[in-house]
């Protein structure tokens, strides 16, 4: 990977990091997922009149793309409430590389070389050093199956549109119809709890829509370095937003065990770096 490409994709680890905080300390999360939809939209709507339409032969990207984005919302939403940003997040974005790794080889053909795989391998034991006691300790079960069912979900949409935005004759353009495609979940969210979107603090919603608008960068920033180097790597590199999201969890919200929780980000940091460095 190029060294602007690296850059491209670090800044877009740390927007991703951050917003995943802005859900966690969200008092709805629910409406904050859906302001989050919208911060999506508005952006969204702003490329699709500046760019060139992506062609008809991507329509079932987007549409696929946006069903599994939805079940990301619903699950996130319940990991979140079971569990820690530092438990929940490391664990999500930790098997995401491994699982995107597979699905590009299996689907696209991109083989890793050693020097990646034994990234993924480093990834692994991080994210056991992470999940240690946590079935035992203060993290329920179902909130461990639900950050393994969202990592599933962000290989799924990844692997997705990683094809999707390829295929696109103007990736900007797909970009921006992906995000047009999530007025459903706006529609969707504001329609049932209308009452509560009104009742949360005006300070709270501009918070949760520029939260939407900081994932929308992270992710459109992945998308146009997957067209830049093989989806593996990209997503790799992407995950060095787990040392961020731990850094977040530890001095904003104050989790603990402070050491193993860091201890984990850097050990899967090296892993990610090692898959960063293949060529």
């Amino acid at each position: 990977m190029s060294s602007t490409t690296v850059l491209i994709v670090l800044g877009a680890a740390f927007l991703h990091a951050f917003w995943n905080a802005v859900v966690k300390g969200a008092g709805d999360r629910t409406v904050t997922l859906g302001l989050i939809a919208l911060g999506h939209v508005v952006p969204g709507l702003i490329l699709v009149t500046m760019f060139p339409s992506p062609g008809w032969d991507v329509l079932p990207y987007v549409i696929a793309s946006t069903v599994i984005h939805w079940g990301y919302y619903v699950l996130l939403n319940v990991a979140y409430r079971l569990g820690d940003l530092s438990m929940i997040y490391p664990i999500t974005r930790g098997m995401s590389p491994v699982l995107i790794a597979l699905g590009a080889q299996f689907w696209l053909g991109e083989t890793l070389p050693a020097l990646a795989w034994a990234g993924v391998l480093i990834i692994s034991v991080g994210v056991l050093i992470l999940t240690k006691g946590i079935v035992r300790g203060g993290m329920s079960r179902t909130g461990v199956v639900a950050a393994m069912a969202v990592a599933v979900i962000v290989a799924s949409y990844s692997l997705v549109d990683g094809v999707g935005v390829r295929l696109a004759d103007n990736a900007m353009s797909y970009i921006g119809w992906l995000y047009v495609s999530e007025l459903a979940v706006v529609v969707f969210v504001f329609a049932t709890r209308w009452q509560r979107v009104r009742q949360m603090p005006w300070k709270s919603c501009v918070l949760g829509y520029l939260g939407g608008v900081l994932s929308g960068t992270a992710y459109g920033l992945v998308l146009y370095a997957n067209t830049l180097a093989p989806l593996g790597m990209v997503s790799a590199v992407r995950e060095t937003s787990v040392i961020f999201a731990a850094m977040i969890g530890v001095m904003w919200f104050g989790e603990g065990p402070k050491r193993r929780r860091l201890l984990a980000a850097v050990v899967v940091s090296l892993g990610i770096i090692c898959i960063g460095l293949t060529k």
